[in-house]
């Protein structure tokens, strides 16, 4: 059986492995989000658990960071429309949370590497920026193979009793 707990420590350690995550915002552009490389704070990623947000380095005129920033310029807060699957597609996650936007050259510095440096023109960038996704909620799958749940069908075999204690609501 699978907990809340263990679910939430496949999750971080599979964004922390894979990093690439679909990022958008509930209810702008028809639901479009787009490939972003997630960066978590190495400070704050302790025996498979994470606390602290998921950050995202980006271009100041890229539109999806453009509209965040106009909302927290207009006082309102943008919402997260995230998704992420693992590399070897045996994790799947819809992530719920909030959106905002920094240039903070500190955070640039914590999160700088060599795969962020292949994009930008240095730290010094004029056009570099950040956004931050604070993860409230997702809804994790862990091994909803489909492949192996035919098989299991063919064979008489009921596959839901397998899945039962592989998805849930985690408290990120």
């Amino acid at each position: 059986m699978t907990n809340e707990a263990e679910m939430r420590t496949k999750f971080w350690e599979a964004v922390k492995s894979d990093m690439t995550m679909f990022l958008g915002i509930v209810g702008e552009e028809d639901g479009h989000a787009r490939p972003m490389t997630a960066q978590l704070d190495e400070n704050l990623y302790k025996r498979g658990e994470y606390h602290g947000p998921v950050w995202f380095f980006t271009s100041t005129d890229n539109a999806l960071y453009q509209m965040i920033q106009q909302g927290e310029l207009a006082g309102q807060g943008k919402r997260a429309n995230a998704h992420f699957v693992s590399k070897g597609h045996d994790l799947w996650a819809a992530i719920h949370g909030s959106l905002t936007t920094t240039r903070d050259r500190a955070v640039i510095d914590k999160l700088w590497n060599r795969f962020v440096a292949a994009w930008y023109e240095g730290k010094d960038d004029p056009k570099i920026a950040l956004i931050r996704l604070d993860a409230e909620l997702a809804h994790v799958w862990i091994d909803a193979s489909s492949v192996v749940a035919g098989m299991k069908m063919l064979l008489g075999i009921d596959p839901k009793e397998d899945y039962k204690d592989k998805v849930a609501e985690v408290q990120l």
